[in-house]
């Protein structure tokens, strides 16, 4: 059945709906050129132009280098995360790359949301007195507008990639960036500003999708602050948080403590800073919810500190360059533990002899309980916690590029049965596929094989779990699923001997070992002893 609500006629309605009510405001408060003119004051054209160049420098970047053009929901990113100052490239470009759809429009419509505020602050027209636009290349508009604020968006893009712990993928340390910078100044206005990215997002979603049908489905998750990159998030506030104040003492604005404290606080709960979290565990992480709580009141006093001392009749000079200092030691900190870090390299025992498929200086494998290479890379123990992490999954290495990246997790694999891992460069990429098959036995564990293939390839064989045994003693034996070699066998064992074993059998077949008929339908398994059935193994279900 064609929905009347999910076709063009409401996304006619919407865009319609949206200019309707901004003409009956216009109406109502009859502006008579105000609105226009606040934006011309700070804006050529009343255009903020470096953020719509930033929004479009991102998403070409996404399109055309990691391939998401032809690839929207699965593009490139391996190759384009900031693994290693011995990696030019991904420090180049780990800024302005997404890992999916998702990440890519989440950032976008931040970015529309909070950038055009920063710009304002910036301003395409001086503001400083005594100064006129177009009286030097650094107060002409044009520059300002095309040039400056677009390159200082490049700037500390590098800088976040550069100077963040490890690698580094994503627009959301320049975004953080936008925040720290305009908070200084504005700091309720960034807070309404902050509320209008979901207004963004909505609108987005709805004109591209105005009917959406849910159902109830298994999925595999994690804990939703697993991931935040709460490291290079502070590292980007900081960056725009000492550019604003550098702004706010050249132009001699003073602000109330208060209000800075407050904004920051606010604003920084909100967006999720608090949630400091670590590994612990292959599946298991630890989220430190009280420490992040006093992470960012301690930010917050800081920023609140160093913005109110740019006061000249209030404070001393001493006092003026305290609060700079304050806010400058974090960030300088950051930068110095972030050098040796990105300085190491991937181990040349990275990858165990003959595993694993090759493409184009890529090496995709399958393997468990190995040390993360890029989390394990200075061993630190701190209140019962380490650096020392293990991994288990989809692992993705390339020794020149200094890539060493865990894909699909363990858990995600045995949820979805299968995947896909992209890999390549800037103008080519190849797939290869991954596909896990398994038998759960009853009562016990699972025992698993996992197969690779390039895409113009054959199945490979990767690995095999350990073998399972099920809780039901059949005529005294035991049976167990043995996983070897690409296929799955029966063993039947008794007081710890290994009495027959055999192959499993094909769908809708039989097999008698030791006195035991073993049926298999296309998913179960079951043991025959005269006219006792048993369960005793059921195929691995996969959800999508």
């Amino acid at each position: 059945m064609v929905s009347p609500f999910g076709g063009w006629p409401i996304r006619v309605a919407i865009s319609l709906g949206l200019l309707l009510s901004i003409l009956i405001v216009w109406r109502l408060d009859r502006p008579r050129g105000a609105w226009g003119s606040a934006l011309r004051k700070r804006f050529l054209f009343g255009v903020p132009w470096g953020t719509l160049i930033s929004v479009i420098g991102v998403t070409a970047v996404y399109l055309f280098v990691q391939g998401g053009w032809n690839h929207w929901r699965n593009p490139v990113t391996v190759a384009f995360a900031s693994w290693s100052y011995l990696y030019p490239k991904g420090m180049l470009l780990g800024s302005f790359s997404h890992a999916g759809p998702g990440h890519l429009i989440g950032n976008m419509t931040s970015t529309l949301a909070l950038a055009p505020l920063a710009e304002y602050f910036f301003s395409h027209y001086p503001t400083e007195q005594g100064e006129e636009s177009g009286s030097s290349w650094r107060t002409n508009p044009w520059i300002r507008a095309f040039v400056l604020f677009p390159l200082g968006v490049v700037v500390i893009a590098l800088g976040t990639s550069i100077f963040a712990w490890g690698p580094v993928i994503g627009f959301s340390g320049v975004l953080y960036a936008f925040i720290g910078f305009a908070l200084v100044q504005y700091p309720l206005g960034t807070i309404v500003a902050l509320s209008a990215q979901g207004l963004i997002n909505t609108l987005y979603l709805a004109l591209r999708e105005p009917q959406v049908i849910g159902e109830a489905t298994s999925t595999f998750s994690r804990p939703w602050w697993f991931g935040i990159a709460v490291q290079g998030h502070t590292l980007g506030f900081f960056f725009g948080a000492v550019a604003g104040v550098y702004l706010l003492r050249r132009r001699n604005v003073q602000l109330s403590a208060l209000r800075v404290w407050a904004g920051s606080f606010v604003l920084l709960m909100s967006l999720s800073l608090w949630a400091l979290w670590w590994y612990r565990g292959l599946e298991t992480y630890v989220l430190f919810r009280g420490l992040g709580v006093l992470f960012v009141l301690a930010l917050s006093i800081l920023v609140a500190v160093a913005v109110r001392t740019t006061d000249r009749e209030s404070f001393g000079p001493n006092v003026r360059q305290v609060g700079t200092v304050l806010l400058l030691i974090p960030l300088l900190v950051m930068a110095g533990v972030a050098i040796p870090v990105n300085l190491t390299s991937v181990g040349s025992d990275a990858v165990s002899d003959g595993s694993g498929v090759e493409v184009d200086g890529y090496t995709v494998m399958y393997a468990e309980n190995v040390p993360n290479q890029k989390v394990s890379v200075i061993d630190v123990s701190l209140g019962g916690e380490t650096t020392q992490v293990n991994t288990s999954g989809v692992i993705v290495v390339n020794e020149h590029r200094e890539i060493w990246s865990r894909e699909v997790s363990q858990g995600q694999l045995a949820h979805s049965g299968q995947t896909t891992v992209r890999v390549g460069g800037i103008g080519w990429q190849k797939a290869v596929h991954v596909n896990r098959e398994g038998w759960t036995a009853t009562g016990g564990g699972t025992a698993y094989q996992v197969w690779l293939r390039p895409e113009t390839g054959r199945w490979q064989h990767e690995f095999a779990s350990d073998s399972v045994t099920a809780t039901p003693v059949i005529d005294g034996k035991e049976v167990s699923i043995v996983p070897q070699n690409g296929r799955f066998s029966l063993e039947l064992s008794e007081n710890n001997s290994t009495v027959a074993s055999g192959s499993l059998p094909v769908p809708n077949s039989s097999v008698t070992l030791s006195g035991v008929t073993f049926e298999r339908t296309d998913d179960r398994l079951v043991a025959v002893v005269g006219d006792t059935r048993v369960q005793v193994a059921k195929k691995e279900q996969y959800g999508s």
